[in-house]
């Protein structure tokens, strides 16, 4: 019975599918992009129901010298399933947040495809 949760583990993390998504917000507006990814988005991703793991996190980087990033990792069970939520739940968000923001918080996601993995 162990094997096969290891087993079942093995597969499932060498089928998944990750989504990167980074927010940058402009200067004036952090104070109020920081509450809204505390209280707003943060129970929004806790709600998504196909996301298998995700990572809410703060970027620093030298590079970045106006506004903010923010970055959400999204690990999924498979390819579709990445597929899935960006036709309709990522279009949702962005649309939550332009209403919200406007122009002023834009979002990039990035799909990542590993090719070497341990975890």
């Amino acid at each position: 019975m162990h094997s096969e949760f290891i087993n079942i583990n093995h597969k499932k993390i060498k089928n998944m599918s990750i989504l990167s998504v980074t927010f940058h917000t402009t200067e004036d507006r952090i104070e109020e992009w920081d509450i809204y990814v505390e209280n707003d988005l943060h129970q929004m991703v806790e709600n998504l129901i196909d996301v298998e793991k995700y990572i809410l996190s703060e970027v620093h980087s030298e590079m970045l010298n106006e506004g903010k990033n923010t970055n959400l990792f999204l690990l999924f069970d498979n390819d579709d399933v990445r597929d899935q939520f960006m036709e309709s739940e990522l279009v949702n968000l962005e649309e939550r947040i332009a209403q919200k923001f406007g122009p002023e918080v834009m979002v990039f996601p990035t799909f990542l495809n590993p090719k070497k993995k341990r975890f």
